[in-house]
């Protein structure tokens, strides 16, 4: 049965403040810090028992009403039932929320908050809401300040998300714990990476740094910013899930311990041997059990004991050293030994992706052999990290009994372009749970934060639903809340844009399409294979792209009808995000023809749909600019700030990961935004350069070699630049702008095409 599973799992939890009940007063200060002109009107209380309509002891419940004295009651089982319950007010009631990019609505709640005619209640189907995937700390979050950090984690609290990964500061733990041993500063730098690449090593993919040094000073830095995470975290009723000790450790480790027991990842993803092939210790080795003790004791003293949950992935796109079963179960088990020791309740939080992205390796028997060596199922949580497109709870049983969350993947490297799957995020986590008798929560995993806030919205809302959510009623619904703020009448066209986006953009059906689609104008420029991938790394388009253009136009005429749409912060961020996915559409159509003229040796033609090119490429880039969300210099700015002393290296960090992403472009274009400024500057000459070959090039001599290793040293060069960036302030007369600038040159740039 699920529920003794849950019930440990609950145990886990509530175990770590056992001496404390459940608190309200994160939440009272949360609707103090949001909504300060109505921080008396919301009367608070954690429920003695699961409401009626709680579906399992171990799951959330909340109930809404109103006194007659017009306050807002909020009762929930926990501050995070609580949290859900506040949102749901906000949102479907006062129609006020908070956003990803767009921020916080909630302080235009009506001063005189509306009334109940009937309670608001709901029960979680799931007992966790789980958030963040490692790499998102890099994609996302590797510049951020606490500012930004204090609308994540209010905009994850109000969503119910009560389970977290928490990676920031890590850099000093790992400083901390060899220092401790003898290694020496310089040692433990040429371990660890630049601050947008921290996450890959992490994970042992990579070790060290191109460009220069992390500086001890963002090291403390980053402490100092997990504290206040972590503390508000658990204020906020989210249970933070910390980094264990994964063995990867720096290559002169041996120096202080000459006989260590030592394994070699793989080479990873093109790297030389310099940035990768990672050295860790073996669970086997009683060092390991000793880094792992010290790595745990050193957070449990920084931030209090606040956890039972350990993240640790030790083959993420590595491979073991052996494939036989023995040896996989024995270092399961031993490394799960190591956690045990260290805290008695630990839980090892795994992400299930090494099964998904090498099912080569990672047979049926490999699998179960290493989820075996934990013996109890209870002391594992697997986080099946792209189960909307390639689920493996189905393929092992429900990872062999050990409890598990749906996760929704979604979006790789930050990705931007409009996409989801309505159907599997909704119908296909609900068939999980009845399906699964192991399963613990939904989450969201995404690489990157990034663009389709709705398709998350959904999988969280979903989590409070016993039934698929319609989304024809709940993209209607959002649209109310998205724009709603205002609280003025919101045209009809807007509802039919988001509907006709829902039907078509968010519902893919077509397998081969597993993630949110790229561009090809951010590919390396090549006169084949950039058109039609697909894969979790697609520029296949999964709908008829006239139908974003039809959407596209609902959504201008909305704001001619309604000019006060222009002042409202997401109607911009939407509009300018559409008309980017609409011109970064037509890009395709005209690059074809510029291939067809290259192949027919018709110079003037290849010229002409050159000029085309740059036209869509510069005109996008004038819509982005428009709003500080979609351009570079945000980027940018916050490495150069966040690198103090050290800006210079850090803003080569940031160029390096949205471009070559390795010194030599070993995996370049993974993480490529469609921003202004990039777009402009970046892939503009770089489609010019590669125009100006075909034009000097006969068909028969084309060499993309050549090209590209032309292409590469302009690149390097580009990636060095230095720029004290700073992000324009959108004031009441570039408002006006954003108006023109949308309907004068992109609705114009689209006739003209005739897409």
């Amino acid at each position: 049965m699920r529920i003794p599973q849950l019930a440990w799992l609950l145990t886990a939890v509530t175990g770590v403040v056992a001496s404390t009940a459940p608190s309200t007063d994160g939440v009272a200060a949360f609707i103090k810090r949001r909504l300060p002109d109505h921080a008396d009107r919301f009367q608070l209380s954690i429920a003695t028992a699961p409401s009626a309509t709680a579906s399992a002891a171990t799951n959330d419940s909340y109930s809404v009403s109103s006194d007659s004295n017009g306050r807002i009651h909020i009762e929930g089982t926990s501050p995070s039932a609580i949290m859900q319950g506040l949102h749901r007010y906000l949102a479907d009631v006062a129609h006020v929320d908070i956003w990803w990019f767009v921020g916080s609505d909630l302080h235009k709640a009506p001063r005189t908050l509306p009334r109940l005619d009937k309670n608001l209640e709901g029960s979680s189907i799931v007992q966790y809401r789980y958030h963040w995937n490692t790499v998102t700390t890099s994609y996302t979050s590797a510049f951020w300040s606490w500012e930004d950090w204090e609308l994540q984690l209010d905009w994850m609290a109000l969503r119910g998300v009560n389970l977290a990964l928490a990676w920031i500061g890590v850099e000093k733990i790992f400083t901390d714990v060899f220092l401790d041993i003898g290694l020496t500063h310089t040692e433990i730098n040429s371990f660890l990476s630049g601050p947008a690449f921290l996450a890959w090593q992490h994970f042992g993919n990579i070790q060290g740094s191109w460009g220069g040094d992390l500086p001890q000073a963002w090291i403390e830095d980053q402490f100092e910013l997990q504290k206040k995470i972590i503390k508000r975290m658990v204020e906020l009723g989210m249970t933070p899930i910390l980094p264990a000790f994964p063995g990867f450790v720096p290559e002169n480790i041996t120096r202080v311990w000459p006989n260590v027991s030592l394994a070699e990842s793989p080479v990873w993803s093109g790297f030389s041997g310099r940035f990768t092939a990672d050295k860790y210790i073996t669970p086997y080795d009683p060092h390991f059990a000793e880094l792992q003790k010290a790595f745990i004791t050193k957070q449990n003293e920084a931030y209090g004991n606040v956890t039972s949950f350990w993240t640790l992935d030790q083959f993420n796109e590595n491979k073991p050293a052996s494939g036989e079963l023995d040896y996989l179960k024995n270092v399961s088990h031993n490394t799960w030994k190591t956690l045990k020791d260290a805290d008695p309740s630990a839980v090892w939080v795994m992400q299930g992706w090494l099964f998904a992205s090498d099912k080569a390796f990672w047979t049926d028997e490999r699998v179960k052999s290493l989820l075996d060596g934990v013996p109890v199922n209870e002391d594992m949580l697997l986080l099946d990290l792209f189960a909307e497109s390639t689920p493996q709870w189905q393929r092992t049983d429900s990872f062999y009994g050990k409890p598990w969350i749906w996760c929704q993947l979604h979006d790789y490297g930050g990705n931007m372009g409009l996409y989801g799957q309505i159907e599997n995020v909704t119908k296909n986590a609900v068939e999980a749970v009845h399906q699964s008798k192991s399963i613990v929560g939904f989450g969201l995993s995404m690489e990157g934060q990034e663009g389709n806030e709705i398709m998350y919205d959904l999988l969280l809302d979903q989590a409070w639903s016993k039934d698929a959510i319609e989304t024809d009623k709940y993209f209607h619904d959002w649209v109310t809340v998205r724009y709603g703020a205002d609280h003025k009448e919101i045209p009809e066209d807007l509802y039919t844009a988001w509907d006709k986006v829902r039907s078509t953009v968010y519902n893919n059906t077509d397998a081969s399409i597993t993630a949110v689609t790229k561009s090809i104008f951010e590919l390396v420029p090549s006169t084949s294979g950039l058109v039609n991938r697909t894969g979790h790394h697609p520029t296949k388009i999964s709908y008829d792209t006239k139908s974003l253009i039809s959407a596209w136009n609902d959504m201008f005429n909305a704001g001619n009808q309604a000019t006060w749409l222009f002042e409202n912060e997401a109607y911009r961020y939407d509009l300018a995000d559409w008309t980017r996915q609409v011109l970064a559409n037509a890009f395709e159509a005209t690059y074809n023809k510029l291939i067809q003229k290259y192949k027919d040796n018709n110079i003037k033609g290849v010229k002409c749909a050159g000029g085309k090119l740059q036209a869509i490429l510069q005109t996008m880039d004038q819509v982005l600019e428009t709003s500080p969300h979609f351009q570079l210099s945000t980027w940018i700015q916050a490495a150069r700030k966040s690198g103090g002393d050290a800006a210079d290296f850090f803003e080569y960090n940031a160029r390096n990961q949205i471009t070559l992403w390795g010194p030599n472009g070993e995996i370049e274009d993974y993480a490529s935004k469609q921003w202004a400024g990039l777009i402009g500057d970046y892939y503009a000459h770089r489609w010019q350069m590669f125009v100006d070959y075909l034009v000097a090039t006969h068909p028969s001599d084309y060499d993309q070699k050549a090209f590209k290793k032309k292409l590469l040293e302009w690149e390097t060069q580009w990636n060095n630049k230095t720029m004290h960036a700073q992000v324009d302030v959108v004031d009441g007369a570039s408002k006006n702008n954003v108006q023109i600038v949308l309907r004068d040159t992109a609705k114009n740039l689209l006739d003209i095409f005739q897409v």
